[in-house]
């Protein structure tokens, strides 16, 4: 149904407050997942291990319980933990499903076939690591261990961040750098002199108004920032949605603005120009606090709400309406800063926008604003000093990107490609717990860079697209059968958390701190390895920071005392860190590196006659391709359905539920067709698609060639200036009615 209700927008962050009872009982744990059988469990007679969810990035902390027979029951929130409150979402429960799967990766694996067909022979886990190892030495003897890459995400990543820098490359980059969070870090440094990681310190459940700019809270679960919004709109609070479609939270906002894609720069300028104009921002704010507000003024004069309105195909009034309101409810009122803000390729200015707005309002370290969190920092387990590459990643990245803040994906594999003549190539890489066929754009780019590789590691748990491009795949354990580093995000309350192993690993899996050790072993890494088991380490850690291993066992997590103010203490001066000690709406490095100081909207590609702007994103029960073939999520959501507006329908013969395919501006055709949703909650001039659909890789039974993939249509990218970032929302699609291949096919 189109119409959802606030009480089942509230019921998503509170859905799995019991947890999710699963029976296991040998090979029936599977069947009976799929069956949906669902067994009482009496907590007092459980046995509890505590676990730290990896279905998403939130690394929510919980609790898995085990019956009297050491069988999985389910898993539940931990309660005194700041990030889900003792509620997990409805993917945080289904996290069993990822134990579960039987499709996932059983052993070691060598390649006999070529490159994406899938035609590996099983190995021991010496003989992969002998060969992994041997390759290794052939690339450090030609190119130099600097030659050796790393791409990897979750918290599998430091255990081989760790494996590469005892080697001696600095050659480290993830997807969510370039591709999500990169240029919304880079345009907070510039504005505050801080960043935003993860989650986000934003103070919603405080707030008064919160503007969500092309942010799909309840859609993408971010759990705590699921139920602070469901608390401020329960509150009566004020939610403001910018987006082209009319999305779970704009079903509850008080203003939609269906703004046209692209134009958002638009819109945030002319916001800015109302509150200056106006006087309804926070002077004192603003004189104590910010720098070159002088010039914002003047840069702003131009951009009119009539100007925006022409250009966002918003009206001017409701423009300056939403302006009004924003800073009538200031400070407590938060322009949300998204996650994913790889969109356009001036995405860095687009979140200097976003900064500098907020800074108007005057939110940033006031109440229902922006809070100032705090992470408690265990020392790294002795080891001797890393070994300094001759160069990394920052070589040829920083002359040109100056806000790159850490390795970009893209540019690494731009370095592997057989055209590159450089001497900075990249001969072998390690991919760990990342799909990057499907999160990478150029996808093509992508095929050729792996297939000109000397060696190329999957580490993982599931035999995604990228394990067909392996020479060597290493299964590696789940997050429910592995201890890893602890989590230790900042907070309003500072605090750790422990995940240990709740079930012995399946099959012939190893967790990835063992893999990445019994490599460093064999390639003569030892002394940076004096531990033998990850325990040792978890256990010195916790003791630095006045627990044990043994105590947060029993209790998951650990709160402790904040040292610092959550808010700027008005009665003393502040600094900020940047180079002027003030919150700067005009940036001076951006000045003197000879970037835009201050955002510009700068016209985007115009939709080609008969095609439609792709927009992509998530579903509330999937973590894009992450969980897709989850025996248990896989039952909430079978494939993504393409939603296209009626009267497009109608000009198309298109009923809902019937197969089309996509064809975008470059000619470029989707392998498998999406069923429709004909819906009045998506523009016109647009159509969406659901990310993490449509699996190429046969090995994945449940969601092989469901729905069509919006990662084959991004081929038009346009790279953000500052920082690298790969702006992908540049891309345009027509539907096709008939099977376009079906002549290859028959």
């Amino acid at each position: 149904m189109d119409n959802i209700n606030r009480r089942d927008f509230i019921k998503i962050s509170s859905v799995a407050t019991a947890g999710m009872a699963l029976t296991w009982s040998g090979t029936s744990f599977v069947s009976d997942l799929l069956k949906g059988e669902v067994v009482p469990l009496s907590e007092s007679i459980a046995k509890k291990v505590p676990t730290v969810c990896e279905v998403c990035f939130w690394n929510c902390a919980g609790w898995a319980y085990l019956d009297r027979d050491d069988n999985l029951q389910k898993i539940k929130g931990n309660a005194i933990d700041p990030h889900c409150n003792g509620r997990l979402c409805p993917r945080g429960t289904g996290g069993v499903g990822m134990y579960a799967d039987e499709d996932r990766l059983k052993k070691p694996m060598i390649r006999e076939g070529k490159p994406g067909e899938q035609k590996f022979r099983e190995v021991s886990w010496d003989e992969a690591i002998d060969h992994i190892v041997k390759k290794m030495k052939g690339i450090e003897a030609k190119h130099g261990r600097e030659a050796m890459a790393l791409l990897h995400h979750g918290k599998t990543g430091p255990h081989f961040e760790f494996l590469f820098e005892a080697y001696g490359s600095g050659n480290i980059a993830e997807p969510a750098g370039a591709q999500c969070l990169i240029t919304r870090e880079a345009g907070f440094i510039t504005t505050y002199g801080a960043g935003l990681a993860s989650p986000e310190p934003t103070d919603t459940r405080n707030a008064d108004c919160l503007v969500l700019i092309g942010n799909h809270i309840g859609e993408n679960m971010h759990n705590g920032h699921v139920q602070d919004m469901s608390h401020l709109i329960e509150q009566g609070g004020t939610v403001i949605t910018v987006d082209p479609r009319f999305s779970t939270a704009a079903g509850h906002s008080k203003y939609w603005l269906p703004i046209k894609p692209g134009t958002d720069i638009a819109l945030l300028l002319a916001w800015m120009n109302v509150i200056i104009n106006e006087e309804i921002y926070d002077k004192e704010y603003v004189e104590k606090y910010t720098y070159g507000f002088d010039l914002l003024k003047d840069h702003v004069q131009k951009y009119t709400p009539e100007w925006a309105a022409a250009i966002t195909t918003l009206s001017a009034a409701d423009i300056r309406k939403t302006a009004k309101v924003m800073a009538g409810l200031a400070p407590k009122t938060i322009v949300h800063p998204g996650r994913h803000t790889a969109w356009y390729g001036d995405d860095t200015q687009r979140t200097r926008a976003i900064a500098i707005l907020n800074a108007l309002l005057g939110s940033w370290g006031r109440v229902g604003g922006f809070y100032f969190p705090e992470r408690i920092k265990p020392p790294h387990y002795p080891h001797p000093q890393m070994p300094k590459p001759k160069w990394t990643w920052k070589d040829y990245t920083k002359e040109k990107h100056k806000m790159a803040i850490m390795g970009i994906t893209n540019i690494v594999i731009d370095h592997a490609l057989p055209e590159y003549k450089g001497k900075h190539k990249i001969k072998g890489m390690f991919i760990t717990a990342t799909n990057i066929i499907q999160s990478v754009p150029d996808v093509e780019k992508t095929k050729r860079a792996l297939q000109n590789l000397d060696l190329v590691v999957v580490v993982d748990t599931m035999p995604s697209e990228i394990t067909g491009y392996a020479d060597v795949i290493l299964p590696e354990a789940t997050y429910l059968e592995r201890y890893d580093h602890l989590r230790t995000s900042h907070h309003k309350v500072p605090n750790i958390a422990l995940r240990a192993p709740v079930m012995k690993p399946r099959w012939e899996t190893k967790p990835g701190w063992w893999i990445a050790r019994e490599i460093g072993i064999k390639l003569g890494l030892e002394k940076y390895y004096p531990w033998k088991d990850f325990e040792e380490v978890l256990d010195w850690q916790l003791k630095q920071v006045g627990t044990s291993l043994e105590e947060m066992k029993k209790i998951g997590v650990k709160r402790y005392s904040k040292k610092k103010p959550l808010y700027i203490n008005e009665n003393e001066e502040y600094w900020f860190n940047t180079n002027t000690g003030k919150i700067e709406l005009y940036s001076t490095d951006f000045a003197e590196w000879g970037y835009d100081p201050m955002p510009v909207y700068k016209e985007k590609d115009e939709a080609p006659v008969g095609f439609f702007n792709l927009i992509y994103g998530r579903v509330p029960m999937h973590t894009f391709g992450r969980t897709t073939n989850n025996p248990n999520l896989y039952d909430l959501k079978e494939e993504g359905h393409l939603w296209v507006h009626p009267k497009v329908a109608k000009i198309y013969g298109i009923e809902s539920g019937q197969e089309v395919w996509l064809k975008n501006q470059d000619g470029k055709i989707s392998t498998f067709p999406s069923k429709v949703r004909i819906t009045q909650r998506i523009s016109p001039t647009s159509v969406y698609l659901p990310h993490g659909f449509g699996s190429k890789s046969k090995k994945l039974s449940r969601t092989y060639g469901k729905g069509s993939a919006d990662y084959e249509m991004l081929t038009n990218i346009k790279i953000d200036p500052e920082t690298g970032g790969t702006g992908m929302r540049n891309n345009f699609v027509t539907l096709l009615t008939e099977n376009p291949h079906k002549n290859i096919e028959s």
